[in-house]
């Protein structure tokens, strides 16, 4: 009996030896080790800090700069990417910082991106927190084979929602019409309306007639996306996601009514496929065929309208930077970087970088831009606008980049 006893003590002490290591290695050496060998590399951050690295000095600079608007400027770096642009200036472009135990090297050279995107099966997206794939497990997270399935998969349904979006568009001109007061103009708040716009179009490109139920699974994936930035701001500890916190269990619950919405829509659909061919027939008809609407073709014809669309996306691009995993020592550049290490691909400072668009970086000019769609061109044909007296400038990141106040304006009628 004494000969069990002392096997079982034997037994847990060693699984706890073995745990009390792993745990020192993951919140001390390997972190010291990393930092260690990037210093002789040349890079220069802060010092590590136990579990947390920079995160709660990044979350206290983040709340700062997004807690009032900022003046009307394209200079947006400093309220959307504050700490890692403070990191730049302390520590130079060849820097990293701490995002917890995991040290990020601050990656700016065009080049050494395109050699990171190139290398796409050395560089891997990082394994983040599992619950954020409750927002978004596809393309945004596949690699390789699986990604290309995938985009393949979604492809044609680029080519359902033209048609689709021409009808929207008009609807949306013709509500805007109703609004003006009897001088020609009015004050609105335009960012639902371009959000619901969107919305609208690719839920009925992808649910057909279910599109209202698709409408709410936008709403419930706008929830789902805050409450997903509220904990990829936090350090991911293992096992923390199965404790049943408010957070947690909203994000299930989402998940949950989600997929029901999605599969009963499915259902749907394929029900519908066996029935009522000629009602679909003419709703296409009725889609592609209209009084001289903006037809694809023509499209390609919108030069100023496409350079307008790339100097926006240029100073206010979706994804403000992307964070990859070298899981082999890798050589970048003139940097050797060792497994374990993310690069952190700064997509906004590379589209503010004065060296590379020259000393009017930071200024919208769509000139920049020789070679430059459906909504902006049927809007500028009816509508002027201009930024509204109340409107906040105060771009920020839920997911992707978008005004924390909205976008109030004056919509003024164009007498053609």
């Amino acid at each position: 009996m004494a000969t069990i006893t002392s096997i079982i003590l034997f037994t847990l002490l060693t699984l706890f030896f073995i745990l009390a290591w792993r745990i020192l290695n993951w919140l001390w050496l390997k972190p010291k080790k990393l930092e260690k060998f990037l210093r002789e590399q040349g890079l220069k951050g802060n010092s590590y800090r136990l579990l947390v690295g920079d995160m709660n000095d990044l979350l206290k600079m983040r709340k700062e700069a997004t807690s009032k608007p900022m003046n009307l400027s394209d200079d947006i770096v400093p309220r959307v990417f504050s700490f890692v642009q403070q990191s730049v200036a302390k520590h130079g472009k060849n820097s990293f910082i701490w995002f917890g135990p995991t040290p990020r090297v601050n990656i700016t050279d065009p080049d050494m991106i395109r050699d990171v995107f190139n290398k796409m099966y050395d560089f891997q997206k990082p394994n983040a927190n599992p619950l954020g794939k409750l927002l978004a497990n596809g393309l945004a997270s596949h690699e390789g084979e699986q990604w290309s399935k995938h985009r393949k998969i979604i492809n044609p349904a680029f080519h359902i929602m033209l048609p689709i979006y021409l009808k929207r568009c008009d609807d949306l001109i013709s509500k805007w019409e109703k609004m003006l007061a009897s001088d020609g103009s009015c004050e609105m708040e335009v960012w639902p309306f371009l959000q619901n716009l969107a919305r609208d179009v690719i839920s009925r490109a992808a649910f057909g007639s279910s599109y209202e139920e698709g409408k709410r699974i936008f709403q419930l994936q706008t929830e789902q996306a805050k409450l997903t930035m509220s904990i990829m701001t936090k350090v991911y500890i293992p096992g923390w996601r199965f404790l049943p916190t408010t957070t947690h269990r909203r994000m299930k619950e989402i998940e949950r009514d989600v997929k029901a919405s999605l599969t009963d829509i499915i259902n749907k659909r394929e029900r519908a496929l066996k029935a009522d061919w000629q009602e679909r027939a003419r709703e296409e008809v009725l889609q592609v065929f209209g009084n001289n609407k903006p037809e694809f073709d023509g499209l390609s014809h919108l030069k100023i309208v496409t350079m307008i669309l790339y100097e926006v996306l240029r100073l206010y691009p979706p994804e403000i930077a992307l964070t990859r995993s070298d899981h082999k020592d890798m050589t970048l550049g003139n940097l050797t970087l060792p497994a374990g290490v993310q690069v952190f691909l700064s997509i906004i400072l590379v589209h503010h970088d004065i060296e590379l668009w020259g000393e009017d970086a930071k200024v919208f000019n769509p000139e920049r831009f020789s070679e430059a769609k459906m909504a902006i061109a049927m809007i500028l044909q009816r509508f002027s606008f201009e930024l509204s007296p109340s409107y906040a400038h105060a771009p920020a990141t839920v997911i992707t980049l978008q005004p924390q106040y909205g976008a109030h304006i004056i919509l003024r009628k164009v007498e053609l």
